[in-house]
């Protein structure tokens, strides 16, 4: 697995490399600005990025905007030691495969960066219930848009049902029996057609309306 470090502190940037590489995991680069962080990214083409909130010259959000608006794909995760909603509710929305805290394990940092490279969506387990309750009871700072259900096609929304269960275009594939290939192609309709940025996005989207599947 390759990693890209992009934080501000350098000696949280060192310590975790060295940790992750302790582990067998390649940093392919760290970064101590945003700008620095967006020209890595392009040119090492990492497997995940690891990213913090809060830095001074880009924020972290501004940083993974920047990356999915020029066609990032790759897992964005946000290291941070914000515990705000709204910034865990803001990174999902805006295409972070992962919200964790900075005081994570390393045994548990090990796990879910092998988890969301296989296309899980992890959030740091003391923020679940604040996720939930977001989604449950809404708040005003994190406001709903209106998604436009209604252009989905039957195909589409019982795929965007299996993204809410955080499936990966594989697992959605083999339960529907068809095509990696076709599963991508019906992923791109729903994210063009509810403008959004990712897959991430769209099932925070629709855990927000209830939309499920019947099982």
């Amino acid at each position: 697995m390759r990693v890209l470090l992009i934080d501000d502190h350098a000696l949280f940037r060192v310590g975790l490399q060295t940790l992750l590489e302790s582990r067998g995991i390649t940093v392919v680069g760290t970064a101590g600005s945003g700008q620095e962080g967006l020209r890595l990214a392009e040119e090492q083409n990492p497997d995940v990025i690891l990213l913090d909130m809060r830095m001074p010259d880009m924020s972290g959000l501004e940083v993974l905007r920047e990356l999915r608006k020029n066609g990032a794909e790759m897992p964005i995760v946000m290291l941070t030691t914000s515990d705000d909603e709204k910034d865990l509710v803001d990174a999902l929305r805006n295409g972070a495969q992962g919200y964790l805290l900075k005081d994570i394990e390393p045994e548990e940092l090990e796990q879910v960066l092998k988890d969301i490279s296989t296309g899980k969506t992890v959030v740091a387990p003391t923020l679940t219930g604040v996720l939930a309750k977001v989604v449950q009871d809404g708040d005003q700072e994190v406001e709903v848009p209106e998604s436009p259900f209604s252009s989905l096609t039957p195909r589409e929304m019982e795929i965007l049902c299996h993204l809410a269960e955080g499936q990966s275009n594989k697992v959605i594939a083999r339960n529907l029996g068809i095509s990696d290939g076709t599963v991508k192609l019906h992923v791109k309709a729903i994210l063009r057609k509810l403008d959004v940025h990712s897959r991430v996005e769209a099932a925070v989207i629709a855990v927000e309306r209830g939309i499920t599947r019947n099982v």
